[in-house]
C-alpha cells in the first residue's frame, strides 16, 4: 500500500535547481535516503519511494556518503576472505 505526501518547500529551493520536477525528485531521494539511513525500510522500498532501481539507488546513496552496508571490519575480512 502507499499513500501520497504533499510538502511545502520553500521557492528558494528551486533557485539552485533546474526545475520544479527537480526539487521533487531530489526531496523524495532525500526522504527515502533518510528512512533507509535510520533503519525503517529496506534499499528496494527506499528505491521504490524515489522512483529508481535499487542499484542504482544504493550507488546513489554512496555517492552521498550514506553507508549502504553495516559490515564492520571483522563481517568484510569474512566476506572477502578465499575459501
Amino acid at each position: 500500500m502507499t499513500s501520497l505526501l504533499e510538502i511545502e518547500f520553500p521557492v528558494t529551493l528551486t533557485l539552485h535547481a533546474k526545475s520544479r520536477a527537480d526539487v521533487e525528485q531530489r526531496s523524495r531521494f532525500l526522504l527515502a535516503v533518510k528512512y533507509f539511513e535510520l533503519g525503517e525500510v529496506s534499499s528496494g522500498q527506499a528505491a521504490k519511494m524515489c522512483g529508481m532501481g535499487r542499484v542504482a539507488f544504493l550507488a546513489e546513496c554512496s555517492r552521498s556518503g550514506v553507508p549502504v552496508s553495516e559490515l564492520d571490519g571483522d563481517d568484510l575480512e569474512r566476506e572477502f576472505a578465499d575459501g
